[in-house]
């Protein structure tokens, strides 16, 4: 062995947990200093706790709660879109037929499903209101998520 090249060894060197556990070892530094040791690690100890020295269990959660605040504001807005009081004039069809809706007692999407859940002949009884207008708003509906009721047969 060539001289003065290895480290000076403690044969005494103290262990120091941060759980207050410590013991003696032999090791090339007086003092060491731990985080985590046989006495309070959950695989020896059978304690089901989490050891999260580098915060990112923090992070982790912090992440799972920003997901779940985006999908309630996704889920708010879905709802606010197929609320049943959503004015007619939102969706876009033309200001003519709007107007002729509305004269009908029509203004709110409520009030266009309930005639469409008497039948679609009651929208088309509506002078002005053909065909196309109905199928237009109807597909707007669908396409925002709304239900279309069955009509009566």
């Amino acid at each position: 062995m060539k001289e003065k090249i290895h480290p000076k060894w403690y044969s005494e060197a103290n262990v120091v947990c941060a759980c207050g556990n410590s013991w003696k070892t032999g090791a090339t530094v007086p003092e060491i200093r731990t985080d985590i040791c046989s006495a309070c690690h959950p695989f020896y100890t059978g304690e089901q706790r989490i050891v999260d020295t580098e915060g990112q269990v923090d992070r982790f959660l912090k992440r799972l709660q920003v997901r779940d605040t985006r999908r309630a504001e996704v889920e708010a807005r879905s709802v606010a879109q197929t609320s049943p009081d959503t004015l007619i004039s939102d969706f876009e069809i033309g200001k003519r037929y709007v107007t002729i809706l509305e004269e009908h007692g029509v203004k709110i999407v409520g009030d266009f499903l309930a005639k469409l859940a008497e039948g679609e002949e009651k929208l088309l009884e509506i002078p002005g209101i053909g065909r196309k207008v109905v199928s237009d708003i109807k597909k707007a509906l669908r396409a925002r998520g709304y239900e279309l009721p069955q009509s009566p047969e």
